[in-house]
């Protein structure tokens, strides 16, 4: 037993992992740094797939094939697109070739057909990127497929999921009549790195200064609700511990843009509003990015997807957002979803300085923690 005179070192949160996941609700790309810009990292989510038929924007909560397909970067700026079966999907008899599909990073839009698209009630432009695309995505789903992408549109943030409510939030200044709102059930790395510069180059005129919360709301892309999503491995643990020793839950199911691994208590980040990544060693703040943490995420179906099969899982890892929702629905904004992780945005980037690194191994301070867990609320949309 140490003495009543030691000094416990501090503890040491790090980055475990970061992804990003060029098209939406495929299997994302983890790497070891990624630039850090106000609209996520380079290439989060700029694609989506469309059902045809139904007019709707496809999510693997709800299409759970879409597990299926994995992606990875090339250096030729291209995100190379891979299905993993040989088949159509739940077709065994109906055989598809292993052609792998490239698409290109950063397509030019002239020309292309524009698709209506409303996620999360917040509507943009998506650009279909054409028949090449669109064939070889619908001979594999099985029914007629679009690939979109969201150029240079933007989605607009929505409820108080915006730095900007969150901090009026926290002053009081959001009127109590919001609390009764809907709520909401090698070459790859220059060109990151120039569209990281391009992203963080301006400022943000519509956010006031003495914000208590500094993150900039410059839009977000096919992303659900914010440009980042933050969980920690010490909470994975506790939902790992939910399930039989040969059940393994895969981390990236929860579609974390940033993992970050050594806290001490499960959930902790439920109260994370403010949190620094970077070492501090040479005294460059401009180095160091800061991510404001505004709102939980409230969880659903697709933790439950199989990766192998591309369904609902067999066993208990396919209950596993019901075993989350025995002890987990602590929104009351989103009482029905279980909350695993925080959204979150960028803080501003210095004039003049390129968009922070961020690094696996990358030290996490958290710099302002939140006294309760925030409430998610939308506006009233019928107004």
């Amino acid at each position: 037993m140490a003495d009543s005179g030691t000094t416990m070192a501090p503890r040491k949160l790090r980055v475990k992992q970061i992804y990003t996941y060029p098209i939406k609700s495929l299997r994302g790309i983890s790497l070891s740094s990624m630039p850090a810009t106000y609209m996520g990292f380079p290439h989060d989510r700029r694609f989506m797939l469309f059902n045809v038929a139904q007019r709707k924007n496809m999510a693997v909560a709800h299409f759970t094939e879409m597990c299926l397909f994995t992606t990875a970067f090339s250096p030729n700026g291209e995100v190379i697109v891979t299905y993993t079966k040989d088949h159509v999907f739940d077709h065994p008899d109906r055989k598809v070739g292993p052609e792998l599909l490239p698409v290109p990073l950063s397509p030019e839009t002239a020309g292309l057909a524009e698709v209506e698209v409303t996620m999360h009630y917040s509507p943009c432009i998506g650009y279909d990127m054409g028949e090449e695309y669109n064939r070889w995505f619908s001979e594999r789903f099985g029914y007629e497929v679009k690939l979109l992408y969201i150029g240079g549109n933007r989605r607009k943030v929505l409820g108080n999921m915006p730095p900007k409510a969150a901090a009026q939030e926290r002053t009081g200044a959001v009127a109590s009549a919001n609390a009764g709102a809907n709520s909401w059930l090698g070459s790859i790395t220059s060109t990151a790195t120039s569209l990281a510069r391009a992203i963080t180059g301006a400022g943000d005129s519509d956010t006031d200064k003495e914000d208590q919360y500094e993150g900039i709301d410059e839009g977000i892309s096919f992303a659900d609700v914010a440009p980042y999503l933050v969980i920690s491995t010490k909470s994975w643990e506790n939902a790992q511990r939910r399930l039989p020793a040969d059940e393994e839950m895969d981390i990236s199911k929860f579609r974390p843009n940033i993992i970050v691994e050594g806290a001490d208590e499960d959930f902790e980040e439920d109260y994370w509003a403010e949190i620094l990544i970077g070492d501090a060693g040479d005294g460059d703040e401009s180095r160091r990015a800061k991510i404001v943490l505004t709102q939980n995420c409230a969880r659903c179906n697709s933790l439950n997807v199989d990766y192998a099969t591309g369904k609902v899982g067999e066993g208990e890892s396919g209950k596993i957002l019901k075993k989350l929702q025995s002890d987990r629905r602590v929104d009351p904004g989103a009482k029905w979803s279980p909350v695993f992780g925080r959204y979150g945005f960028l803080a501003r980037v210095p004039e003049g300085k390129s968009a922070a690194e961020i690094k696996v191994g990358d030290e996490v301070t958290i710099v302002r923690r939140n006294s309760e867990r925030t409430r998610f609320v939308w506006p009233n949309l019928s107004t």
